[in-house]
């Protein structure tokens, strides 16, 4: 591969090779033929892959959210999601998948946390490896994003974080250096924000020294879309590949850079080595094999059956009581599995909450996919449910009272027209949102379209009051049952982010009165403005709204059906103005009367199983007054058919927390996500997640990070540490955890070690008072033993020297922990650290 790399390289003129480091267009690289070299194509992930098309067109599988997979506690597991995204890939013609995020849950407030795996860096590390891995394993190339401490989205593009050499390297570097030194990957995405007084584009220390430097990161540096700045910053800081195209900081700005002696042309020789080593890794370079034969890659992956899968495996119990029992005594069944079968307690069952009915399975910005279907919880309990046992409907409390784009009723398509009103091309709408960014329907060019018009029909499902409005920007003409109800300029939103401005806020701009089952002819014209940043994307949106019912009305009805139930399911969720890419949040409250409705459903005395559909944390004030609550995260495309798995008890809830969960936001020990100045300080040091709420918090959380109940129980029988050598290598030694399930059914245990400092521990620095060092599934059936085994890092015994400038073994006797939480520790072993022998 090197020789057949550098001959290509040696074949090109410097204008070729600028040329080669800026995106041609929004997803891609520009071929050279003349050397054999093919276009590379990237796409956004996680949790799906896009592919350059973002539309109905080419439909994509929707898998649960990198919190949700992170809360399997399961790199295989991960690695398989990576082998279905790699086939996914290749059915779409990419080559590079924009993924994993591995930030950190820094702050609860964080917006984007759903598209992370977890507050630890060890979990996030042993997760995003086996992501990584299972990608590549298929022949496509990743990129582990936002590198680095990119945890929070306001002033994303302009924050300088200032955060400790020591923080950097103990929690947010942690897991790029994992993911670099296990997995390998091919590609690291450079941020948009600073550090400490640099950009991230431009940020030689970080790019050059420590991940080209220190860890021999192989692979190529590509910036976030638009995040670089400035030509002769970028490329002496390490950034290979400037995106997006044609309008870039390097190209032809990059080649007179070096004609002016601004930049070496050595630079530039390395960055283009590393493009065409990607180029051949992934096959795009000819007379290469590519790093993975197509006979090497994993079979073919059932998506549905996966995505059903991850979906159930992350679920997390955190609560199931036993029915019937006051205050907690011990009468009766734990609640959860509801029992369905013909001699069972539950003949009727309440399924409540608007999420129940439209589901929300993923979070919003460019995390987005368009699966081809979605199974919706009450989709997949009227499949799952016996015939004899009754199921009853009710919305009970809408989490929003904004417009949302058209979705269940419409069948929508678009129509683009040239200024003097030629058709250029059409393409179906899986809903009322059009989001073309750097991709359009065949035969349409962003330079000569002018309009794109939204229209179809829509059947309501409800007689009433229907409210229609937009949103995006430019000229926009709304047309339902042939009344115009708007027809004007909207302007760019009060925002800070471009990509939150450009898409707005939902406007309504009127009712028109409809018969349920009565289709009606709609229409959404958009006279197209340009996309900020000189972006080729067309997005906007017809948006809609049921009739609205009163809501205490609403509340009553959901009462009426539980407490004509034997059990009530209530789906309590966030909405994409709560959770999603260009902002933060400013509390972890449920949104509308959820709150409300779950304490109202509670108080009718009917067993209340709470689902809660969100990505990231959010305060449970009713928790302790329901029978059982279930986290089901944003559960991808199979949401519906994995809840009836787990609510039936086919299958058993695997999660575990990844996260903390706070009671109240202001329990959160590290809070800030807001810059003063232009900065954030991350003020904690090394304290987030369990580490701070172990040192400084004065009141215990909801839920501890590693917390999850399952359907059996399980007795934590023996522990014992085996040293490896003379400690001079890169483990600590070996821990043996034996476990026995005592409960009545088969379950997965994930048995987790965390790594207490020593006993009196006052050393020159201060240190979290444990940190998680390894954990391992194990599975058995009742009264059967099973054994985990997990090796110990030595960096969980090693801080960073801040004055030193770099990791120090601080000896002594250790104790190695074994458990089910960090809070909820069963058994326990020395761990003796010694300075290795010289």
């Amino acid at each position: 591969m090197g020789a057949a790399v550098e001959k290509a390289l040696g074949a090109l003129d410097p204008d070729t090779k600028a040329r080669l480091l800026a995106g041609q267009d929004m997803w891609s690289l520009p071929a050279v033929p003349s050397i054999g070299l093919r276009s590379l194509v990237m796409s956004d992930g996680p949790i799906g892959v896009r592919g350059v098309h973002w539309t109905a067109d080419d439909p994509s599988v929707a898998l649960p959210s990198p919190t949700a997979l992170a809360a399997t506690w399961d790199p295989a597991l991960a690695r398989r999601a990576g082998h279905l995204l790699a086939q996914e890939a290749r059915r779409k013609g990419v080559h590079v998948l924009l993924a994993p995020t591995v930030n950190l849950h820094r702050s609860p407030l964080g917006g984007r946390h759903f598209e992370a795996y977890s507050e630890d860096p060890h979990l996030t590390g042993e997760i995003g490896t086996g992501y990584v891995t299972g990608v590549q394993e298929g022949g496509i190339g990743t990129t582990v994003k936002h590198f680095v401490a990119n945890d929070a989205e306001t002033e994303r593009f302009t924050v300088d974080n200032r955060v400790s050499t020591r923080a950097l390297r103990e929690l947010y570097l942690a897991p790029f250096e994992a993911i670099v030194k296990s997995a390998r990957p091919w590609g690291v995405m450079a941020a948009y924000n600073g550090v400490n007084g640099s950009t991230m584009t431009a940020h030689r220390e970080l790019q050059r020294e420590v991940l080209r430097g220190e860890w021999g990161f192989d692979g190529f540096i590509v910036s976030d879309w638009t995040a670089a700045r400035d030509t002769v910053g970028a490329m002496r800081g390490g950034l290979d590949v400037a995106m997006p195209g044609p309008r870039t900081v390097y190209g032809e700005e990059l080649a007179a850079a070096v004609r002016q002696g601004r930049v070496a042309e050595s630079e530039v020789d390395d960055a283009v080595r590393r493009v065409l080593t990607l180029a051949a890794r992934v096959g795009a370079l000819d007379g290469v094999a590519p790093a993975v034969a197509p006979t090497d890659r994993p079979g073919p992956v059932d998506g549905d059956a996966l995505a059903r899968e991850i979906a159930r495996r992350s679920f997390v119990l955190l609560r199931n009581e036993r029915a019937g029992a006051p205050d907690g005594e011990a009468a009766g069944k734990p609640v959860l599995p509801l029992d369905t079968t013909e001699s069972g307690s539950i003949r009727s069952l309440a399924l409540i909450g608007a999420a129940a009915r439209d589901a929300r399975v993923l979070g919003g910005g460019s995390a987005l996919v368009f699966p081809d279907h979605i199974v919706s919880p009450l989709d997949g309990l009227r499949a799952a449910l016996p015939p004899d046992v009754r199921l009853d409907y009710a919305v009970g409390a809408d989490p929003s009272d904004e417009l949302a784009p058209a979705g269940e009723g419409f069948e929508l398509r678009a129509v683009v027209r040239a200024a003097d009103g030629r058709v250029l091309g059409a393409s179906p709408l899986p809903s009322g949102q059009v989001q073309w960014v750097g991709d359009f329907p065949e035969g349409v060019t962003y330079e000569e379209l002018h309009t794109v018009e939204t229209v179809g029909t829509f059947t309501p499902r409800e007689s009433g009051a229907h409210s229609f409005g937009t949103r995006g920007l430019g000229g926009l003409r709304l047309t339902v049952g042939g009344e115009v109800l708007y027809d004007g300029e909207q302007g760019p939103a009060d925002a800070d982010d471009p990509f939150e401005a450009f898409m707005g806020s939902p406007l309504p701009r009127g009712q028109v009165r409809l018969t349920a089952g009565e289709p009606v002819e709609v229409s959404l014209v958009c006279t197209v403005a340009p996309f900020p940043d000189a972006f080729p994307a067309v997005c906007f949106s017809l948006v809609h709204r049921a009739p609205e019912r009163d809501a205490e009305a609403l509340l009553e009805e959901a009462v009426a059906v539980a407490s004509a139930a034997d059990a009530a399911v209530v789906v309590a969720a966030t909405t994409e103005s709560v959770e999603s890419e260009g902002f933060d949040r400013t509390d972890l409250r449920l949104p509308g009367r959820q709150d409300e409705l779950v304490r109202r459903v509670a108080a009718t005395g009917t067993p209340t199983v709470v689902v809660v559909n969100a990505g990231s944390p959010v305060e449970l004030p009713w928790r302790e007054d329901v029978a059982a609550v279930l986290l089901s995260w944003f559960p991808g495309q199979e949401a519906g058919a994995a809840l009836a798995d787990v609510l039936l008890g086919a299958e058993e809830p695997g999660g575990r927390l990844p996260t903390t969960w706070p009671k109240r936001l202001e329990d959160a020990p590290v809070r800030e996500v807001v810059p003063s100045e232009g900065q954030l300080v991350y003020e904690e040091g090394v304290f987030i997640g369990y580490r701070a709420w172990e040192r400084w918090s004065g009141t215990a959380p909801a839920y501890w990070f590693g917390h999850g109940l399952g359907y059996t129980d399980w007795a934590y029988e023996s522990m014992n540490f085996t040293a490896a050598g003379d400690g001079a290598g890169e483990e600590l030694g070996t821990v043996r955890v034996r476990v026995r399930n005592t409960g009545v059914r088969t379950g997965r245990e994930v048995v987790q070690i965390y790594l207490a400092v020593p006993e009196g521990d006052g050393g020159v620095v201060e240190r979290p008072a444990r940190r998680l060092a390894g954990f391992a599934t194990v599975a058995a059936g009742p009264g059967e033993t099973a054994e985990a085994t997990v090796t110990l890092g030595r960096r969980a015994a090693e801080t960073w020297d801040e004055a030193a400038g770099g990791w120090r073994l601080m000896p002594g006797v250790y104790t190695a922990e074994a458990g089910r939480s960090v809070a909820d520790r069963r058994l326990s072993t020395p761990v003796p650290v010694a300075m290795p022998k010289v």
